[in-house]
């Protein structure tokens, strides 16, 4: 269902998120990511004046995994900042990346090491999508080396979101053997 038809309105700010996924030719696989920031109109930064259309922020940042989904390599680039010389110089910070798992309290060990000074806010900003993204990205990778049916272990994203809890329709219905069955009484 699309949303609802606005108000009169003009555009005055686009956030584009991207996030490509590659199978690399060692096992390993890449989630390039970017985020940029445009205007409509020309705005006066500190720095100088940028027109119309041109990034404010363009930043990206590269983290290589492996198939257990943690990171095994990061790196981070700046190509449009609003600082520039200061902004486009926390780039090795991101290798701390380096040895989290995207599926273990990524968010919260992300906040740890490069929350507020100790990364850019765009960067760690554009870090909290990849989880999500490399579960999409991955998922016909991962569903072919997962368990049988008949395995003991619970299929990784039941009860990760709101269709599919496990005392809710869409498990009874494709997870049955999982599902949360209704008390009598």
């Amino acid at each position: 269902m699309p949303l609802s038809p606005p108000a009169p309105r003009k555009p005055r700010h686009t956030r584009a998120i991207t996030v490509e996924a590659f199978a690399r030719d060692d096992g390993l696989w890449d989630l390039d990511a970017c985020i940029r920031d445009t205007k409509t109109h020309d705005i006066a930064l500190p720095s100088g004046s940028r027109p119309a259309g041109l990034p404010v922020h363009e930043l990206k940042l590269r983290v290589t995994i492996d198939r257990d989904m943690n990171i095994v390599d990061a790196e981070a680039a700046s190509d449009a900042v609003p600082y520039p010389g200061f902004c486009d110089t926390i780039a090795p910070a991101y290798k701390k990346l380096i040895g989290l798992s995207l599926l273990k309290h990524f968010r919260l060990h992300l906040k740890d090491r490069l929350s507020g000074v100790l990364g850019c806010t765009h960067l760690t900003e554009l870090a909290q999508v990849l989880p999500t993204a490399a579960i999409q990205a991955f998922a016909d990778d991962a569903m072919a080396n997962r368990p049988s049916d008949t395995s003991a272990e619970r299929p990784y994203e039941l009860d990760r979101c709101h269709a599919l809890r496990l005392d809710g329709p869409a498990v009874e219905t494709y997870y049955p053997r999982w599902a949360l069955k209704a008390v009598p009484g």
